[in-house]
């Protein structure tokens, strides 16, 4: 299978909770799964979404 790769870097004060509710958001309605999150020791996540590609056009990411 072949999927497509989105790197997202969140910000310190963005807390677990609100991060969650945005990667579930994008999930519903853009296909995206959580492929890998690093924390780092400053606060910033660094999350990797990932999604199969497929012959018909999916909307992207929203930031």
């Amino acid at each position: 299978m072949d999927y497509e790769y989105a790197p997202l870097r969140l910000p310190p004060n963005v807390d677990r909770s609100t991060a969650e509710a945005q990667l579930a958001i994008q999930a519903e309605f853009s296909g995206w799964e959580l492929a890998r999150v690093r924390l780092f020791r400053d606060g910033t996540r660094q999350v990797m979404l990932r999604r199969r590609l497929v012959n018909k056009t999916q909307p992207g990411l929203s930031y």
